[in-house]
């Protein structure tokens, strides 16, 4: 071994050490030769290839990835690697004009693999930032996130929210951490996105509060709305319906199964000047909906659906939810309708979600035409080493 090594080291298998010589992030539990004693998950740990040349630094994990690499050197994960992670996020977003633009004040600055932070998302939210770690390595370590995310020029925040518990309790360590400010405290809600008001819940609303990852999809369905009857589907708060009626909509008809939701909903188009009561917000299952919705009721659907498929293991379920819903669609929507669709569960490539939603058009027995194909903006960049990042899928349809 040339260097001596910073962390407790995890050995791998003679022939196992191909995917971190090819920089991707991830160590299966089955490439491990060895590992240091007592290892807990959230440790910081040094990977060695069989020979003991070490290959890089991550952070111990409990399930079939055994570790998620933070980089590719012998490098002490302090404040400082934070700070130089996350001033090169926030420069990357400033290269695609996102940190001070006057029609947009909300976006992504962290993307875990994409910006080089495995397990950790940060969105900002005018001058409050969420942080939420998906890894314990990344809890264990908010400290030095937030002193990092204090230290960046121009950032400029006045508050940093952690939103964490969450995805810590799904992984069984509801002890790691508390969500709260971890900064300042609780300031204006209310955002911009492309010119719409927004008010952005991220103590109680889902993910960090809102769903960034459809800025430039919501951009592209004001752009196709004018004079057109739509309806949102799995809605959440309206983003896709503000949007929709600043594109000239004729109507919009937003549906959730949350209450909450909705609730959100109906303030965010009225935040925005649009009628509730023209514009109606429905609380129901989008099964139900579907099945019951007239024929040629509307002429721009949009199903924009929870995660079918979270897991690999869910993969044919998550499929068949899939084809029922946008068969559904395909087969009730106006004549020359046009449907956005989209898939946001990563055990699903793009291949297998534009192959079943294929299938839903032969089950609908309708023509239909590829428009666009979507995927995530920009500020949730795909790390080129890492494919999986690649989670946002979506089709622009025409249907005949």
């Amino acid at each position: 071994m040339n260097q001596q090594a910073l962390y407790p080291i995890i050995q791998l298998k003679k022939g196992k050490d191909e995917a971190v010589h090819r920089f991707h992030p991830w160590v299966f539990s089955g490439a491990i030769a060895s590992a240091a004693e007592n290892l807990q998950a959230g440790d910081t740990v040094t990977v060695t290839d069989f020979q003991g040349n070490i290959l890089g630094t991550g952070f111990c994990e409990s399930d079939s990835i055994a570790v998620k690499m933070l980089c590719f050197e012998n490098r002490k994960i302090d404040e400082w690697f934070f700070l130089d992670r996350l001033t090169k996020a926030f420069e990357a977003r400033n290269a695609i004009n996102l940190t001070d633009n006057q029609q947009t004040n909300c976006y992504r600055l962290v993307h875990s693999e994409g910006d080089g932070l495995a397990g950790l998302i940060i969105d900002i939210y005018n001058k409050t930032a969420v942080v939420q770690a998906q890894t314990e390595g990344m809890a264990l370590h908010l400290k030095e996130i937030v002193r990092a995310l204090k230290l960046i020029p121009n950032l400029k925040l006045d508050a940093i929210y952690n939103k964490s518990a969450e995805a810590m309790q799904r992984m069984g360590k509801d002890d790691v951490v508390e969500d709260g400010y971890l900064f300042g405290e609780k300031a204006d809600e209310t955002v911009l996105e492309n010119g719409s008001k927004f008010h952005i819940d991220w103590e109680e609303g889902q993910k960090t509060g809102f769903f960034l990852d459809q800025r430039d999809n919501r951009d592209l369905v004001r752009q196709l709305a004018k004079d057109k009857t739509v309806l949102n589907a799995f809605g959440y708060t309206g983003g896709f319906s503000v949007t929709a009626l600043k594109g000239e909509a004729k109507k919009v008809v937003t549906v959730d199964a949350s209450k909450k939701a909705i609730l959100a909903a109906e303030a965010n188009l009225e935040l925005n000047g649009y009628s509730k009561e023209e514009n109606p917000c429905v609380v129901a299952d989008m099964k139900d909906f579907l099945q019951e919705m007239k024929q040629d009721e509307f002429d721009l659907i949009i199903l924009d659906p929870p995660a079918f498929a979270k897991r690999h293991q869910d993969k044919h379920k998550g499929l068949s939810g899939y084809r029922y819903i946008n068969a559904e669609a395909i087969r009730k929507i106006a004549k020359g309708g046009i449907l956005f669709t989209f898939s946001c569960s990563q055990a699903i490539d793009k291949a297998a979600f534009q192959s079943v939603v294929t299938a839903a058009a032969i089950d609908a027995k309708r023509n239909v035409r590829i428009l666009y194909q979507l995927s995530q903006p920009a500020d949730h960049p795909i790390n080129i080493f890492h494919p999986e990042g690649a989670y946002l899928k979506g089709l622009v349809l025409l249907v005949e």
